[in-house]
């Protein structure tokens, strides 16, 4: 196992060979050049103010900003940017104080934060600066759970100092492009609740150009608290990390997203790659794996979802030799970053970017086959001129080819999540039902169904 001098070395090596080849360097995309996030106009997704669509492909690095240093961090962001996320997820408090690696902490007199920058020390908010500046030179939002759920919990902030540190927070990042504001940090929002609004309230006043939202606690959505809240821009769901069963989604994600008035739903937590599986409903391991992720992110989005987050046991928690694990970890975090699921979850962004954007919507009315396993659920959905549904054990459905308005024809394919290939199935008459049958079955044999309307 390499240790963490080495890892520094390598680091460097590769740091140093990156910038030395500038001319094979693709140009970075900066979405906010489209202008801010806003809610689109049906109150379904996320878009730019010039009409551009943004879907959510998160990563979650909980604890970078206490567990990596700059090198570390730039490694990781470069992961993440060449593996196609926009949104990093980060603990920006995980303790009342919170100490990073540098040894420096994030309050040096309580919640007063006038003399925090200090000349001649790079203290722990020099090291948030550098994380979401260095997020925004490859193009990548910073999604800032403000602070974990925990220490709030244990009474370390109350509902006066949440004020304070939210217009701390705001007057340092209210003009950073790259800031979506995450309330709350795996708790319910029943728990605290006066502490929660009061932050949120805080940094909105101040904040008015960055979306909002609130982290909530497993198998919770943040609706069941603040749907109505005037700070909540749009709902997160937990799935969590107990099973990969259907069910769940259908509480979550599919209730957000019939809820009125209408808001984006986001699957903020789903189950992680390589985390111990607690429960043991559609896998035969111990250990989510790359079929469990893929799983979780399509039923998220074809149950309506404006986006997804992808997670990895090891990476959030910044797992090394130096650090007590939080649950039982295989790897360390570095050992991850190309595990097979992070690698798969760009191929969903570009299915989704490549169609009618704003029209998507579930479509459970395509699938005419009954549905009785709730770990091998096919779900479908339904945009203008074309259709999704996705397999994810690769087993048969009837299918009705009569639910896209207007269409003769329609050109029917064979999409692959974990390649994001496609093959030609061929062309059909759009009357009727068609039997939906890939060409592999079996776990991790997922395939989706693409049907075009000619």
């Amino acid at each position: 196992m390499m240790n963490r001098h080495a890892l520094l070395s390598l680091l460097a090596l590769l740091l140093c060979c990156s910038t030395s080849l500038p001319a094979q360097k693709a140009k970075t995309y900066i979405p906010w050049k489209n202008g801010k996030l806003v809610v689109s106009e049906e109150g379904r997704y996320l878009k730019h103010e010039n009409g551009v669509p943004f879907f959510w492909l998160g990563e979650t690095g909980w604890l970078m900003p206490q567990r990596l240093n700059r090198d570390e961090v730039s490694y990781y962001l470069n992961k993440c940017k060449d593996a196609g996320y926009n949104m990093v997820q980060v603990q920006v408090l995980n303790g009342v104080p919170s100490m990073n690696i540098y040894g420096q902490y994030s309050m040096t007199d309580g919640f007063n934060f006038k003399d925090i920058n200090r000349k001649g020390i790079y203290g722990y908010w020099d090291h948030m600066d550098y994380i979401i500046k260095s997020a925004a030179s490859r193009g990548i939002y910073i999604g800032m759970v403000c602070i974990w759920g925990t220490p709030v919990e244990q009474g370390l902030m109350n509902e006066k100092e949440a004020v304070a540190y939210g217009k701390f927070l705001a007057e340092r990042y209210k003009d950073e492009p790259n800031i979506i504001w995450m309330i709350g940090g795996d708790i319910r929002g029943d728990n605290k609740t006066e502490v929660w609004d009061a932050l949120a309230n805080s940094i909105r006043s101040i904040d008015k150009g960055h979306l909002m939202t609130f982290h909530p606690y497993g198998r919770h959505t943040s609706s069941k608290w603040f749907h109505d809240a005037v700070w909540l821009d749009f709902n997160s769901s937990q799935t969590g990390h107990a099973n990969c069963s259907f069910d769940i989604f259908e509480n979550l994600v599919v209730g957000d997203y019939n809820k009125q008035p209408v808001k984006p739903c986001i699957n903020m937590e789903p189950c992680y790659e390589d985390h111990p599986v607690r429960g043991d409903v559609c896998t035969s391991t111990t250990w989510f794996d790359d079929t469990n992720t893929r799983q979780a992110l399509y039923w998220s989005l074809f149950s309506g979802a404006a986006g997804h987050a992808y997670g990895c046991h090891p990476i959030w928690q910044c797992m090394s030799p130096a650090y007590k694990p939080t649950g039982n970890v295989l790897n360390n975090w570095y050992d991850d970053l190309d595990l097979p699921g992070a690698g798969n979850m760009i191929h969903a962004r570009r299915l989704f970017e490549k169609y009618d954007y704003f029209s998507r919507r579930p479509a459970p009315e395509l699938i005419l086959t009954k549905q009785q396993v709730i770990g091998d659920m096919a779900v479908a959905a339904q945009g203008k001129g074309y259709a999704f549904v996705y397999l994810p054990n690769g087993n048969p459905v009837d299918i009705s080819l009569e639910t896209l308005p207007e269409a003769t024809a329609l050109t029917l394919q064979w999409y692959n999540p974990r390649t994001g290939q496609y093959t030609l199935i061929g062309e059909v008459p759009a009357k009727g039902i068609y039997r939906a049958k890939p060409t592999s079955s079996g776990i991790g044999n997922d395939w989706i169904l693409v049907v075009d309307s000619k």
